[in-house]
């Protein structure tokens, strides 16, 4: 069977195997269409999230050429901060913050502005480049708005550091007053293709999202927009998440991984296997070569000691936790990315592409 019938397909024959050859894709050949800012077809997309064990090696050294051509060997930290837990009217299926989750969590209103400039400094010592204020909920009110855009001007006048606000569904109007309070980025994430989205949220839509990411960019603020894979979705849904982002144009990819967490609706949806987590960010970075691509939620439970790996296609990670689960400390993350000769990124605003690698295609 001939897995890509496309001219710009590289295929090997592998042998007989059933009556018939095996042919596969030559991984190289698919980060040297990347590297050209080609589309890959949805066949080499296949061949990717079925590479074998054996051939794991030469497809993360097929994503990292693309990786290192554009990022070098950084890699930047982030660390959240959850500002507003629970207490949410949203049914996604997934978060222990939704109106659908018993899980037994910490809920409070938006924290004293103290306690977030202190979180921001904790970050700055974490090494982290970007500080991420998250608040549960449908989106922000006017009021919480301007208390958001009154924290961030505090923190600014005291720590160097990045600051990036996941507040829900946002207009553009509210998202221009966060970039002139000292916002650089807006998160709100697709979190999976539009045709399964129905199946994790049914309080919003797959477009109200959109929309957001596209107020984001209208405010002329940075885009963070990414998703969540283990949630029963096909393959075709995560490649179709993948070309979404691709086509919104986004900045910024965090890739989560499924944590079930007891109380939520896909509490033992245990779909995912460290070789599969470390496909699909493969995959990702394919698709998106230029995008900073981080692997968020959930790496830690799901590609357990296959973790550093992940940072041959991603080149950004969270540490310290996230909004409602424990997380590598930054301290082993740090000890992780300079085992792999690798070294952290603490660059400027959106710096990334500011200083691409001069290493040859």
């Amino acid at each position: 069977m001939q897995i890509c019938n496309q001219p710009v397909c590289v295929v090997k024959q592998m042998g007989m195997q059933g009556g018939g050859g095996r042919q596969e894709v030559d991984f190289k050949s698919l980060a040297e269409k990347s590297l050209r800012g080609e589309i890959l077809t949805r066949e080499e997309m296949f061949s990717v999230l079925h590479a074998s064990v054996e051939r794991l090696p030469e497809l993360l050294d097929a994503a990292f050429r693309v990786r290192r051509h554009y990022f070098g060997k950084r890699v930047q930290i982030h660390v959240l901060q959850n500002a507003k837990s629970g207490l949410c009217p949203e049914d996604c299926h997934y978060c222990s913050q939704s109106s659908v989750s018993h899980a037994p969590i910490d809920k409070y209103p938006l924290l004293p502005r103290e306690r977030l400039i202190e979180g921001a400094v904790k970050a700055k010592a974490a090494g982290a480049v970007r500080y991420c204020i998250v608040n549960s909920g449908r989106g922000p009110t006017d009021r919480e708005i301007e208390e958001m855009a009154e924290v961030v001007r505090e923190i600014k006048n005291k720590v160097q550091i990045n600051i990036c606000c996941s507040l829900g569904i946002m207009s553009e109007a509210k998202a221009r007053i966060l970039k002139e309070a000292g916002v650089e980025r807006i998160n709100h994430n697709l979190n999976t293709s539009r045709r399964h989205h129905p199946n994790i949220c049914t309080t919003h839509s797959y477009d109200d999202r959109v929309e957001t990411v596209n107020n984001t960019k209208s405010a002329g603020l940075s885009s963070c927009c990414g998703g969540i894979i283990g949630m029963g979705e096909t393959e075709d849904d995560t490649m179709d998440l993948a070309l979404a982002l691709r086509e919104l144009d986004v900045d910024s990819i965090p890739i989560n991984f499924l944590h079930p967490i007891p109380g939520t609706p896909l509490n033992g949806a245990n779909h995912l296997t460290p070789q599969k987590c470390l496909k699909t960010l493969c995959l990702f970075r394919f698709i998106n070569p230029t995008k900073e691509i981080r692997v968020a939620g959930g790496r830690e439970i799901n590609l357990r000691s296959l973790q550093p790996l992940s940072l041959y296609p991603a080149n950004s990670i969270f540490v310290n936790g996230y909004l409602t689960t424990s997380g590598q400390e930054a301290s082993d993350a740090h000890r992780m990315i300079e085992d792999l000769g690798f070294e952290i990124d603490e660059g400027g605003v959106d710096g990334f592409l500011q200083d691409r690698s001069e290493e040859p295609v």
